[in-house]
């Protein structure tokens, strides 16, 4: 073998090595302060692979220990909306909305998630058929997090066997609106195979 191959060859070996040990540390020590955050990561999996009803009593594990994970809480609520529990999934809706606001203050990160709970409860508004509440709930979503008009992104779609972007929520608002601004006979707020594209965002 050409001894610069051979170099250059032994070089990402070498790279490779010691990203797997860095990352081994990083997992062990640093990230491994939050104990629940394998668990939280197993129900995502389950989530993402439409087991809700698994994904649910796995967050449910999660907050039996810490009643106080947001993180978990915003999972849970998912989980409920995706499984058309929607009561329920409106009621978690609240209480997290209710928690993050007393939390986010000037925070960019905090606001940001609260962006993202805010557009997740204007979608389950969105299908309760309570479009008001909802055309509010993505106004505010926007404000605090403008990413979220920019909807999932290419990996999330592949991942979602979802290749055609689906309406974002600054979509959805600007079409309610127009919808509002018509006599109320003429209005068409619901497109069901288009509605059914829209899906919550994760973070």
């Amino acid at each position: 073998m050409d001894e610069h191959l051979y170099r250059l060859l032994k070089r990402i070996a070498l790279g490779l090595a010691a990203a797997w040990i860095a990352w081994g540390l990083y997992d062990g020590l640093i990230a491994g302060g939050d104990p629940a955050r394998k668990d939280r990561a197993a129900a995502l999996r389950l989530l993402e692979d439409g087991r809700y009803a698994e994904a649910l009593k796995a967050y449910d594990a999660i907050l039996d220990a810490d009643p106080d994970d947001l993180a978990a809480r915003r999972g849970r609520a998912q989980a409920l909306l995706l499984g058309d529990r929607l009561d329920e999934a409106r009621a978690e809706y609240d209480e997290i909305i209710r928690r993050e606001e007393a939390q986010a203050g000037d925070d960019p990160e905090r606001r940001a998630r609260l962006g993202v709970t805010y557009a997740n409860r204007g979608i389950l508004e969105d299908r309760q058929g309570d479009y008001r509440a909802a055309m509010a709930d993505y106004a505010r979503a926007l404000e605090l997090e403008p990413e979220v008009a920019e909807g999932p992104g290419w990996l999330t779609r592949f991942m979602r066997n979802q290749p055609e972007v689906p309406p974002t929520v600054k979509d959805r608002l600007e079409y309610l609106r127009r919808q509002f601004s018509l006599p109320e006979g003429q209005r068409l707020l619901r497109v069901p195979e288009r509605d059914a594209a829209q899906r919550p965002y994760k973070l």
